[in-house]
């Protein structure tokens, strides 16, 4: 049997107004609980049903027009500069450098971080459909995450979410991408790589 309290748990859960304590409290509840989890669903259902009801209602013309300029001159507003706390450094999508070409054709990188006290470099690396990277022995360690596509090592396909290491001097057969694809690489400082990102 649901109590009053679980009768307006439920309610302000479907509402999405439970505080993240209460609501995580109330998931665990939920989950051991099939009969508050059928009150969810109804009350979930009449809810959708609910919004469905109220008529549209569109914005007058000369209210539309001034939420929009007011938008725009809150978009053009000079913000105040953002402090950055000293050892942070950001990127953002807009600022990044360049991608360097590889002497592959369709192969890119860039830099995005070079650690020269311990040792490592973390480039962003783009293949172009049908690009093939040539089998080759690894000079040091790499540590590869696909961001998007396909990135095929020999046989094996990696797709968006998956990750490769190879130790140094492993030997990688052709890579290649049918789709392109973008991923994350850990190398040596010194690899030969991170010399033509920086270049």
């Amino acid at each position: 049997m649901i109590h009053e309290q679980q009768q307006e748990q439920a309610s302000l859960y479907v509402l999405g107004t439970l505080a993240a304590t209460e609501r995580d409290a109330f998931e665990v509840e939920l989950r051991a609980n099939a009969e508050l989890r059928q009150l969810v669903r109804e009350l979930q259902r009449t809810t959708g049903l609910l919004a469905m009801t109220v008529p549209q209602v569109s914005l007058p013309q000369q209210l539309r027009s001034k939420v929009l300029e007011r938008v725009r001159a809150e978009a053009n507003e000079t913000k105040p500069p953002v402090t950055i706390p000293a050892g942070l450094r950001f990127l953002d999508a807009s600022e990044q450098p360049d991608w360097k070409p590889l002497p592959v054709r369709g192969a890119w990188i860039k830099l995005l971080s070079l650690e020269h006290e311990r040792g490592y470099a973390v480039l962003m690396g783009k293949l172009d459909p049908g690009a093939r990277y040539p089998a080759h022995i690894n000079v040091g360690p790499e540590d590869l995450y696909v961001l998007t596509g396909d990135l095929h090592i020999g046989d094996r396909r990696l797709n968006a979410g998956d990750f490769h290491h190879a130790d140094a001097g492993s030997q990688h057969e052709v890579n290649y991408s049918l789709e392109g694809c973008t991923l994350i690489a850990v190398l040596p400082a010194d690899h030969p790589l991170v010399a033509v990102a920086m270049a």
